[in-house]
């Protein structure tokens, strides 16, 4: 799930059920995911008519907290590109990667509130590492979220040089070799950690996890044979050019199959 929010700024546009969404929290932790993708294009309208006619008035920075080359990054740029021709003002992306993300939301939780400095991120930046990392903002006060991007399942997929064929050759083999797997992550914590720690519980297996500025640069070193797994929602044109193996899609139902 990728989503794009704000720093929070002192403009009338505060959610109406800010406090009822901070009991929802508490009760069901996992019913903030939902609640940050349905509130995501919550804005009032009063405060987009307020801001029609000023903004934005000065180029705008969208801060990406992974490296360059990402899933994240990929759709960030895309974004920008298509913002660039609607309001008229360069729209820069900037890479501010490191600790699972924290770094670059951390970046955008310091910068002025005026709606100029954009986070973009997913599950992981902006819901999971509140419960990891000792942060120095806070995840549900300080930013507003704007929009819902993209919603993109897991693919579980390996260097090409892995033996198994499938999904049950591929847990086969990992229980024949524990922990000399090497499974490439956008670091610790991040939605591909954590499907991994699921996918060893279930399936009984022990592999390593290695730990990348982002999914970009663990995918290079998956194509170049360096690691041996990813789970990953990045990795579709990687398949499609025969560079990596796919084994699973991790979601409840079937992936389209695009040519």
């Amino acid at each position: 799930m990728k989503a794009v929010v704000r720093k929070t700024a002192k403009v009338p546009h505060r959610l109406a059920s800010r406090s009822n969404e901070r009991r929802l929290v508490t009760q069901h932790p996992r019913r903030r995911v939902l609640s940050l993708a349905a509130g995501a294009a919550a804005m009032s309208a009063a405060a987009r008519m307020a801001w029609a006619q000023s903004y934005p008035s000065r180029p705008i920075t969208i801060v990406v907290p992974f490296a360059a080359g990402g899933p994240t990054d990929v759709i960030a740029r895309t974004l920008a590109d298509n913002m660039r021709t609607t309001f008229g003002q360069p729209v820069i992306i900037e890479n501010v990667s490191g600790a699972g993300g924290t770094i670059g939301v951390g970046r955008v939780a310091r910068a002025t509130p005026d709606g100029y400095t954009l986070s973009i991120g997913q599950n992981g930046s902006h819901v999971t590492n509140g419960a990891i990392y000792r942060l120095q903002y806070d995840l549900l006060n300080d930013f507003e979220p704007v929009a819902l991007l993209s919603t993109t399942p897991l693919l579980i997929v390996a260097k090409t040089s892995m033996p198994a064929s499938d999904l049950k050759g591929l847990v086969a083999w990992l229980k024949a070799n524990p922990n000399k797997a090497t499974q490439g992550n956008a670091g610790f914590g991040g939605i591909s950690h954590v499907a991994g720690l699921l996918f060893q519980k279930e399936t009984a297996t022990h592999f390593q996890f290695v730990p990348y500025r982002g999914a970009g640069p663990a995918m290079l070193d998956l194509v170049a044979g360096h690691i041996d797994l990813m789970i990953t929602t990045e990795g579709l044109p990687q398949i499609r050019l025969g560079n990596i193996k796919p084994y699973a899609v991790m979601a409840k139902t079937r992936f389209p199959r695009r040519s």
